[in-house]
């Protein structure tokens, strides 16, 4: 799979941007602020309909515009083109000129892993980051999974509506609550049935990039002991008196430790950042695993923040990648990405909201 045309329209800094891709390894070069983040950002959206920056939608407007355009044309098993217009009174998802009345139906059409900075919530962040991205990779590869998470969504919204009235309508909230441990059931199921595969897949990624210093372990703690219905009319009165709801999917964990110790507490600021790595790079193998190929990989600046020994675990999936034709887009102030793929890197100058491709260093 990959991306062979990019089109934006006051998007972030750039007012009009057309660009074409091959298959392979593309290199963002340019100063801090020129917008190469927003470029993979713009990528991202396409694939995720969302940005990996936490913002919402409005926030990617250019200054002074009242809306954007992203396009795209991907390559994969056959050829898909799509096109996302967001304003603040329009709102329009098409693919093959085609209309997606529903976001369930556009998951998987095209796939990318993005490598951050900001990845490093996935270890010190809040356990609403770990299980985000859990049912991203679930949404990726089990049809049906991201309309169980709408529908357990709707539910907990209205469970918690009523349990703040002053007046509970209790048939109101059984109904809910009859739902809500319906689809949560089948989340957690899902989620449970994910970690047996993805851990291995995990730790070996993190011994490619750390050694084999320690024992990267994943553990899925649902918040749901034993029977879901009977721990939810227990905690009947916690609910009522903090008027949310207590237990479901939505409260549960993904432990992350090395050598039985939680990371977010024991692990020094590198071991984070190679569980992050490692992480990503089991999203990407898993996704390769369950499509037959490689999704694309977005690299943002964080080359320089790796030793040479955390630089090189990514070779691995890089030449995975390149293989099986797919793509790596990467942004850096500078080339400092391993030496063994600078012969076969596209460089693309980005400057004040322009990209232009260059020739190879020589």
């Amino acid at each position: 799979m990959h991306l062979s045309r990019l089109r934006l329209r006051d998007f972030r800094n750039y007012g009009r941007l057309d660009l074409e891709f091959t298959p392979g390894f593309h290199l963002f070069l340019g100063d801090n602020a020129q917008g190469k983040t927003n470029l993979l950002e713009a990528i991202y959206l396409l694939s995720t309909l969302r940005s990996f920056r936490g913002v919402v939608s409005g926030q990617m407007v250019r200054l002074g515009q009242k809306g954007y355009f992203v396009g795209g044309t991907v390559v994969g098993q056959g050829t898909r083109d799509i096109k996302i217009y967001w304003s603040n009174r329009e709102r329009n998802l098409s693919v093959d000129a085609q209309p997606v009345r529903r976001i369930s139906d556009y998951v998987g059409v095209f796939r990318a892993v993005v490598f951050c900075s900001d990845d490093l919530q996935l270890v010190k962040g809040p356990a609403s980051r770990r299980r985000r991205f859990l049912d991203l990779l679930l949404a990726q590869t089990e049809p049906g999974y991201l309309a169980l998470l709408q529908r357990y969504a709707v539910s907990v919204r209205s469970r918690n509506a009523l349990l703040k009235q002053r007046v509970v309508d209790e048939n109101a909230l059984e109904s809910f609550s009859h739902e809500m441990i319906l689809v949560g059931q089948e989340i957690i199921k899902r989620r449970n049935q994910l970690l047996p595969k993805l851990e291995p897949i995990t730790r070996e990624a993190y011994r490619l990039i750390s050694g084999d210093a320690e024992r990267l372990q994943l553990n899925y703690q649902s918040s749901v002991k034993r029977e879901f219905a009977v721990e939810l009319q227990q905690s009947s009165a916690r609910e009522r008196a903090m008027r949310t709801t207590l237990v479901g999917p939505h409260r549960d964990e993904l432990l992350l430790s090395l050598d039985d110790k939680p990371a977010s507490q024991f692990a020094s600021e590198g071991q984070k950042r190679s569980i992050v790595i490692a992480l990503k790079m089991a999203q990407a193998e898993y996704l390769t695993r369950c499509h037959g190929m490689p999704p694309v990989l977005l690299i943002d600046d964080i080359m320089g923040e790796l030793d040479l020994h955390r630089r090189s675990g990514f070779l691995p999936l890089l030449r995975r990648v390149h293989a099986a034709h797919s793509q790596v887009f990467m942004t850096c102030t500078e080339e400092n990405w391993p030496e063994e793929l600078g012969q076969q890197i596209h460089r693309w100058r980005v400057k004040n909201g322009q990209a232009l491709k260059v020739n190879p260093a020589p």
